[in-house]
Protein backbone atom coordinates (compact mmCIF):
# COMPACT_ATOMS: atom_id res chain seq x y z
CA UNK A 1 0.00 0.00 0.00
CA UNK A 2 2.46 2.30 1.04
CA UNK A 3 4.62 1.71 -2.26
CA UNK A 4 1.31 2.51 -4.34
CA UNK A 5 0.64 5.72 -2.24
CA UNK A 6 4.17 7.34 -2.88
CA UNK A 7 3.47 6.12 -6.62
CA UNK A 8 0.52 8.55 -6.50
CA UNK A 9 2.48 11.31 -4.67
CA UNK A 10 5.31 10.78 -7.38
CA UNK A 11 2.78 11.43 -10.04
CA UNK A 12 1.11 14.25 -8.55
CA UNK A 13 4.24 16.40 -8.02
CA UNK A 14 5.33 15.69 -11.34
CA UNK A 15 1.93 17.01 -12.85
CA UNK A 16 2.85 20.25 -10.77
CA UNK A 17 6.11 20.32 -12.55
CA UNK A 18 4.67 20.12 -15.91
CA UNK A 19 2.24 23.33 -14.78
CA UNK A 20 5.46 25.42 -14.17
CA UNK A 21 7.12 24.15 -17.32
CA UNK A 22 7.20 26.98 -20.30
CA UNK A 23 6.28 24.74 -23.22
CA UNK A 24 3.63 23.52 -21.39
CA UNK A 25 2.34 26.64 -20.12
CA UNK A 26 2.16 28.07 -23.49
CA UNK A 27 -0.15 25.65 -25.01
CA UNK A 28 -3.36 26.47 -22.86
CA UNK A 29 -5.26 23.37 -23.70
CA UNK A 30 -2.84 20.94 -22.82
CA UNK A 31 -2.37 23.57 -19.15
CA UNK A 32 -5.92 23.06 -18.77
CA UNK A 33 -6.29 19.22 -18.92
CA UNK A 34 -2.59 18.59 -16.80
CA UNK A 35 -4.30 21.26 -13.85
CA UNK A 36 -7.67 19.21 -14.10
CA UNK A 37 -6.07 15.91 -13.47
CA UNK A 38 -4.12 17.39 -10.87
CA UNK A 39 -6.57 19.13 -9.08
CA UNK A 40 -8.67 15.73 -8.73
CA UNK A 41 -5.67 13.58 -7.04
CA UNK A 42 -5.33 16.33 -4.26
CA UNK A 43 -7.90 14.78 -1.88
CA UNK A 44 -6.12 11.79 -2.38
CA UNK A 45 -2.42 13.05 -2.24
CA UNK A 46 -3.60 14.30 0.98
CA UNK A 47 -4.97 11.05 2.74
CA UNK A 48 -1.92 9.15 1.02
CA UNK A 49 0.34 11.77 3.00
CA UNK A 50 -1.46 11.59 5.94
CA UNK A 51 -1.51 7.33 5.91
CA UNK A 52 1.94 7.10 5.32
CA UNK A 53 2.73 9.65 8.10
CA UNK A 54 0.90 7.14 10.97
CA UNK A 55 2.33 4.27 9.29
CA UNK A 56 5.64 5.06 9.58
CA UNK A 57 5.19 6.45 12.85
CA UNK A 58 3.73 2.54 13.84
CA UNK A 59 7.46 1.53 12.84
CA UNK A 60 8.81 3.85 14.89
CA UNK A 61 7.04 2.45 18.19
CA UNK A 62 7.61 -0.52 17.02
CA UNK A 63 11.16 -0.49 17.35
CA UNK A 64 10.57 0.87 20.39
CA UNK A 65 9.33 -2.14 21.69
CA UNK A 66 12.95 -3.77 20.95
CA UNK A 67 14.31 -1.48 23.71
CA UNK A 68 15.08 -2.59 27.22
CA UNK A 69 13.27 0.37 28.51
CA UNK A 70 10.01 -0.66 30.26
CA UNK A 71 8.09 2.98 30.26
CA UNK A 72 8.70 3.83 26.62
CA UNK A 73 7.41 0.28 25.35
CA UNK A 74 4.47 0.92 27.34
CA UNK A 75 3.94 4.30 26.11
CA UNK A 76 4.94 2.50 22.51
CA UNK A 77 2.32 0.03 23.12
CA UNK A 78 -0.56 2.77 23.97
CA UNK A 79 0.62 4.49 21.24
CA UNK A 80 0.66 1.73 18.62
CA UNK A 81 -3.03 0.73 19.11
CA UNK A 82 -4.37 4.45 18.56
CA UNK A 83 -2.74 4.94 15.81
CA UNK A 84 -3.82 1.56 14.65
CA UNK A 85 -7.27 2.53 15.14
CA UNK A 86 -6.53 5.75 13.22
CA UNK A 87 -4.93 4.05 10.13
CA UNK A 88 -8.06 1.74 9.51
CA UNK A 89 -10.06 4.50 9.65
CA UNK A 90 -8.42 5.77 6.63
CA UNK A 91 -7.87 2.81 4.82
CA UNK A 92 -11.39 2.74 4.33
CA UNK A 93 -11.08 6.27 3.29
CA UNK A 94 -8.66 5.28 0.72
CA UNK A 95 -10.35 2.69 -0.47
CA UNK A 96 -12.94 4.63 -1.48
CA UNK A 97 -10.90 7.55 -3.16
CA UNK A 98 -8.89 4.43 -5.14
CA UNK A 99 -12.02 2.97 -6.83
CA UNK A 100 -11.74 3.45 -10.43
CA UNK A 101 -12.99 6.52 -11.42
CA UNK A 102 -16.01 7.15 -14.47
CA UNK A 103 -14.21 9.41 -17.01
CA UNK A 104 -17.55 11.23 -17.93
CA UNK A 105 -17.87 12.10 -14.25
CA UNK A 106 -16.25 15.29 -14.84
CA UNK A 107 -18.20 16.44 -17.78
CA UNK A 108 -20.98 18.62 -18.44
CA UNK A 109 -24.25 17.31 -18.97
CA UNK A 110 -27.58 17.50 -21.16
CA UNK A 111 -30.75 16.91 -18.94
CA UNK A 112 -33.92 16.15 -20.77
CA UNK A 113 -37.03 16.44 -18.71
CA UNK A 114 -40.54 14.79 -19.99
CA UNK A 115 -43.82 14.91 -18.97
CA UNK A 116 -45.19 10.89 -19.36
CA UNK A 117 -48.46 9.86 -17.68
CA UNK A 118 -50.88 11.97 -16.15
CA UNK A 119 -51.68 15.09 -18.69
CA UNK A 120 -51.47 18.70 -17.83
CA UNK A 121 -50.34 17.22 -14.04
CA UNK A 122 -47.64 15.57 -15.37
CA UNK A 123 -46.34 18.54 -17.30
CA UNK A 124 -46.35 20.78 -14.06
CA UNK A 125 -44.41 18.15 -12.32
CA UNK A 126 -41.83 18.56 -15.03
CA UNK A 127 -41.95 21.93 -14.36
CA UNK A 128 -41.16 21.44 -10.77
CA UNK A 129 -38.37 19.23 -11.43
CA UNK A 130 -36.82 21.50 -14.03
CA UNK A 131 -37.11 23.85 -10.81
CA UNK A 132 -34.80 21.50 -8.59
CA UNK A 133 -32.61 20.97 -11.71
CA UNK A 134 -31.91 24.17 -12.20
CA UNK A 135 -32.27 25.63 -8.21
CA UNK A 136 -29.46 22.80 -7.44
CA UNK A 137 -27.33 23.78 -10.39
CA UNK A 138 -27.58 27.35 -8.88
CA UNK A 139 -26.58 25.89 -5.03
CA UNK A 140 -23.19 24.28 -7.18
CA UNK A 141 -22.27 27.64 -8.83
CA UNK A 142 -22.83 25.98 -12.17
CA UNK A 143 -24.69 27.47 -15.30
CA UNK A 144 -27.05 25.98 -17.13
CA UNK A 145 -29.13 27.22 -20.70
CA UNK A 146 -32.31 25.83 -22.19
CA UNK A 147 -31.72 23.88 -25.65
CA UNK A 148 -35.19 23.12 -26.50
CA UNK A 149 -38.61 23.30 -24.71
CA UNK A 150 -42.69 22.60 -25.63
CA UNK A 151 -44.53 23.82 -22.45
CA UNK A 152 -48.32 24.30 -21.74
CA UNK A 153 -50.31 27.09 -21.05
CA UNK A 154 -50.64 26.42 -17.09
CA UNK A 155 -47.38 26.79 -16.78
CA UNK A 156 -45.89 23.27 -17.81
CA UNK A 157 -43.69 21.23 -19.72
CA UNK A 158 -44.36 18.73 -22.00
CA UNK A 159 -40.80 18.93 -22.73
CA UNK A 160 -37.46 20.64 -21.63
CA UNK A 161 -34.08 20.20 -22.59
CA UNK A 162 -31.00 21.48 -20.69
CA UNK A 163 -27.19 21.85 -20.95
CA UNK A 164 -25.39 22.04 -17.93
CA UNK A 165 -22.37 22.97 -17.24
CA UNK A 166 -19.97 22.38 -14.47
CA UNK A 167 -17.32 20.51 -12.45
CA UNK A 168 -17.58 17.07 -12.15
CA UNK A 169 -21.69 18.01 -12.81
CA UNK A 170 -22.45 14.80 -14.33
CA UNK A 171 -20.60 12.72 -11.89
CA UNK A 172 -23.25 13.93 -9.49
CA UNK A 173 -26.61 14.13 -11.25
CA UNK A 174 -25.82 11.21 -13.37
CA UNK A 175 -27.93 9.32 -10.71
CA UNK A 176 -31.22 11.09 -11.20
CA UNK A 177 -31.75 8.85 -14.96
CA UNK A 178 -35.09 7.31 -14.50
CA UNK A 179 -38.85 7.48 -13.84
CA UNK A 180 -40.23 9.84 -11.22
CA UNK A 181 -43.32 9.80 -9.99
CA UNK A 182 -45.49 12.51 -7.90
CA UNK A 183 -48.70 11.65 -6.02
CA UNK A 184 -50.71 14.73 -5.21
CA UNK A 185 -54.06 16.71 -5.52
CA UNK A 186 -53.64 18.40 -8.86
CA UNK A 187 -54.43 22.14 -8.60
CA UNK A 188 -57.29 20.98 -11.21
CA UNK A 189 -59.00 17.97 -8.98
CA UNK A 190 -62.36 19.52 -7.30
CA UNK A 191 -62.79 16.55 -5.35
CA UNK A 192 -59.68 16.27 -3.53
CA UNK A 193 -58.65 13.09 -4.97
CA UNK A 194 -55.02 12.20 -4.87
CA UNK A 195 -53.46 11.39 -8.19
CA UNK A 196 -50.34 9.70 -9.50
CA UNK A 197 -48.37 11.52 -12.67
CA UNK A 198 -44.38 10.65 -14.04
CA UNK A 199 -42.08 12.21 -15.74
CA UNK A 200 -38.57 10.87 -17.40
CA UNK A 201 -35.12 12.21 -16.67
CA UNK A 202 -32.39 11.19 -18.89
CA UNK A 203 -29.20 13.03 -17.86
CA UNK A 204 -26.61 12.64 -20.45
CA UNK A 205 -23.13 13.09 -20.54
CA UNK A 206 -21.98 15.96 -23.23
CA UNK A 207 -20.24 14.87 -26.38
CA UNK A 208 -17.40 16.34 -27.07
CA UNK A 209 -16.01 15.12 -31.11
CA UNK A 210 -13.47 13.10 -30.45
CA UNK A 211 -16.24 10.86 -28.04
CA UNK A 212 -18.59 10.67 -31.27
CA UNK A 213 -17.58 11.29 -35.02
CA UNK A 214 -20.80 12.37 -36.98
CA UNK A 215 -21.27 11.94 -40.89
CA UNK A 216 -22.35 15.08 -42.16
CA UNK A 217 -24.28 12.47 -45.29
CA UNK A 218 -25.89 10.44 -42.60
CA UNK A 219 -27.81 13.95 -41.31
CA UNK A 220 -31.11 15.18 -42.51
CA UNK A 221 -31.71 19.14 -41.29
CA UNK A 222 -35.21 20.38 -41.79
CA UNK A 223 -36.09 23.84 -40.70
CA UNK A 224 -39.75 24.71 -39.19
CA UNK A 225 -40.87 28.19 -37.54
CA UNK A 226 -40.72 28.54 -33.91
CA UNK A 227 -43.92 27.70 -31.71
CA UNK A 228 -44.19 28.70 -28.25
CA UNK A 229 -46.61 27.33 -25.54
CA UNK A 230 -50.01 26.31 -27.23
CA UNK A 231 -48.87 26.31 -30.80
CA UNK A 232 -48.49 29.96 -31.37
CA UNK A 233 -45.78 31.14 -33.73
CA UNK A 234 -43.30 33.50 -31.70
CA UNK A 235 -40.93 34.49 -34.79
CA UNK A 236 -41.52 34.90 -38.54
CA UNK A 237 -38.53 33.39 -39.57
CA UNK A 238 -37.60 29.25 -39.78
CA UNK A 239 -35.19 29.63 -37.15
CA UNK A 240 -35.80 25.77 -35.62
CA UNK A 241 -33.90 22.72 -36.43
CA UNK A 242 -34.99 19.14 -36.92
CA UNK A 243 -32.23 16.76 -36.96
CA UNK A 244 -32.46 13.76 -38.28
CA UNK A 245 -29.94 11.08 -37.68
CA UNK A 246 -30.42 8.68 -40.41
CA UNK A 247 -28.56 5.43 -39.68
CA UNK A 248 -29.87 5.25 -35.57
CA UNK A 249 -33.25 7.33 -36.22
CA UNK A 250 -32.35 9.55 -33.48
CA UNK A 251 -34.70 13.15 -33.88
CA UNK A 252 -33.14 16.07 -32.17
CA UNK A 253 -35.20 19.35 -32.54
CA UNK A 254 -33.91 22.85 -30.92
CA UNK A 255 -35.94 26.11 -31.73
CA UNK A 256 -35.39 28.37 -28.18
CA UNK A 257 -32.20 30.20 -29.89
CA UNK A 258 -32.73 32.97 -31.30
CA UNK A 259 -31.39 31.79 -34.72
CA UNK A 260 -31.23 28.94 -37.22
CA UNK A 261 -27.21 28.76 -36.51
CA UNK A 262 -27.36 28.44 -32.62
CA UNK A 263 -30.58 26.21 -32.93
CA UNK A 264 -28.45 23.70 -34.76
CA UNK A 265 -25.07 23.38 -32.92
CA UNK A 266 -27.16 23.21 -29.99
CA UNK A 267 -29.12 20.55 -31.40
CA UNK A 268 -26.01 18.32 -32.81
CA UNK A 269 -24.62 18.91 -29.22
CA UNK A 270 -27.68 16.88 -28.06
CA UNK A 271 -27.49 14.25 -30.47
CA UNK A 272 -23.87 13.98 -30.30
CA UNK A 273 -24.33 13.07 -26.28
CA UNK A 274 -27.39 10.64 -27.15
CA UNK A 275 -25.38 9.16 -29.56
CA UNK A 276 -22.51 8.70 -26.64
CA UNK A 277 -25.22 7.91 -24.24
CA UNK A 278 -26.76 5.17 -26.42
CA UNK A 279 -22.98 3.75 -26.77
CA UNK A 280 -22.37 3.64 -22.74
CA UNK A 281 -25.93 2.19 -22.12
CA UNK A 282 -25.23 -1.14 -24.89
CA UNK A 283 -21.70 -1.15 -22.10
CA UNK A 284 -23.55 -0.81 -19.25
CA UNK A 285 -26.27 -3.53 -20.55
CA UNK A 286 -22.91 -6.03 -20.73
CA UNK A 287 -21.56 -5.25 -16.94
CA UNK A 288 -25.49 -5.65 -15.84
CA UNK A 289 -25.19 -9.41 -17.22
CA UNK A 290 -22.53 -9.65 -14.77
CA UNK A 291 -23.26 -7.73 -11.91
CA UNK A 292 -26.54 -5.88 -11.51
CA UNK A 293 -26.27 -2.47 -10.35
CA UNK A 294 -29.08 -0.81 -8.57
CA UNK A 295 -27.60 2.45 -8.53
CA UNK A 296 -26.42 3.34 -12.37
CA UNK A 297 -28.21 1.16 -14.32
CA UNK A 298 -28.71 3.47 -17.08
CA UNK A 299 -32.31 2.22 -17.51
CA UNK A 300 -34.45 5.11 -17.97
CA UNK A 301 -37.92 3.22 -17.81
CA UNK A 302 -37.01 1.90 -13.99
CA UNK A 303 -39.05 3.67 -11.75
CA UNK A 304 -36.45 5.37 -9.38
CA UNK A 305 -37.98 7.99 -6.86
CA UNK A 306 -41.53 8.83 -5.45
CA UNK A 307 -42.49 12.40 -3.90
CA UNK A 308 -45.38 12.54 -1.99
CA UNK A 309 -46.78 15.91 -1.30
CA UNK A 310 -49.53 14.60 1.22
CA UNK A 311 -46.90 12.77 3.92
CA UNK A 312 -44.16 15.39 2.72
CA UNK A 313 -41.80 12.57 2.02
CA UNK A 314 -39.52 11.74 -1.00
CA UNK A 315 -38.47 8.54 -1.36
CA UNK A 316 -35.82 6.97 -3.52
CA UNK A 317 -36.66 3.21 -4.35
CA UNK A 318 -33.15 1.93 -5.22
CA UNK A 319 -31.57 2.36 -1.60
CA UNK A 320 -35.03 2.83 0.57
CA UNK A 321 -34.20 6.20 1.46
CA UNK A 322 -36.70 8.30 2.47
CA UNK A 323 -36.54 11.99 3.43
CA UNK A 324 -39.17 14.00 4.58
CA UNK A 325 -37.69 17.29 3.38
CA UNK A 326 -40.23 17.68 0.64
CA UNK A 327 -40.06 22.02 0.56
CA UNK A 328 -36.11 21.68 0.51
CA UNK A 329 -35.58 19.09 -2.29
CA UNK A 330 -38.06 21.38 -4.28
CA UNK A 331 -36.40 23.74 -3.75
CA UNK A 332 -32.82 22.24 -5.05
CA UNK A 333 -31.44 20.88 -1.97
CA UNK A 334 -30.64 17.07 -3.12
CA UNK A 335 -27.40 17.23 -1.79
CA UNK A 336 -28.09 14.28 1.04
CA UNK A 337 -30.13 12.04 -1.98
CA UNK A 338 -26.85 12.02 -4.39
CA UNK A 339 -24.71 11.79 -1.16
CA UNK A 340 -26.70 8.69 -0.24
CA UNK A 341 -26.68 7.35 -3.69
CA UNK A 342 -22.70 7.96 -4.78
CA UNK A 343 -22.31 5.83 -1.09
CA UNK A 344 -24.40 2.84 -2.46
CA UNK A 345 -22.34 2.85 -5.46
CA UNK A 346 -19.56 2.45 -4.01
CA UNK A 347 -20.12 0.24 -1.70
CA UNK A 348 -21.81 -1.71 -4.72
CA UNK A 349 -18.38 -1.39 -6.41
CA UNK A 350 -16.28 -2.83 -3.49
CA UNK A 351 -18.38 -5.45 -2.99
CA UNK A 352 -17.95 -6.54 -6.45
CA UNK A 353 -14.52 -6.24 -6.19
CA UNK A 354 -14.23 -8.59 -3.03
CA UNK A 355 -16.28 -10.83 -4.61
Amino acid sequence: MKEKLNAIIKKHSLLAEQMADPEIFGNQEKLTSIAKEHSSMDELVGVSKKYIQIYDLILDDKEMLEGNDEELKQIAEEEILELEQELKLIEEELKVLLLPKNPNDSKNLILEIRAGTGGDEAALFASDLYRIYTRYSERKNWTFKVLDSSGTGIGGFKEVILSIKGEGAFGLLKYESGVHRVQRVPKTETSGRVHTSAATIAVLPEAKDVDVNINEADLKIDTYRASGAGGQHVNKTESAIRITHLPTGLVVTCQDESSQHKNRAAALKVLKSRMLAAEEEKAASKRAAQRKSLVSTGDRSAKIRTYNFSQGRVTDHRINFTSYRLGEILDGDITEIIEELKMAEQQEIMAADIA
